[in-house]
């Protein structure tokens, strides 16, 4: 298990994610509180994937949880 998800606010993270089926802009992320280091944190360690869309000429950052993130939630919520 990734030494990432030991912090209870990446649990709460991807809880988020998975509650999101089109995954989460880098706005909402941030109006629930955390930080872009925290996301680019749970990229980094393969548990979310990060991508840049273009919306009405503006690029945004919409961040999703991976099928790893999946299994890793699962497996710390089974405990």
């Amino acid at each position: 298990m990734s030494d990432t998800f030991q912090n209870p606010i990446s649990k709460r993270a991807l809880a988020l994610l998975a509650d999101s089926p089109d995954g989460c802009t880098e706005a909402a992320l941030i109006s629930h509180g955390f930080s872009i280091e925290q996301f680019a944190e749970l990229v980094t360690s393969g548990l979310a994937t990060a991508r840049i869309e273009r919306i009405d000429g503006r690029e945004i950052v919409r961040v999703q949880i991976t099928v790893a993130g999946r299994q890793t939630l699962a497996a710390r919520r089974v405990r």
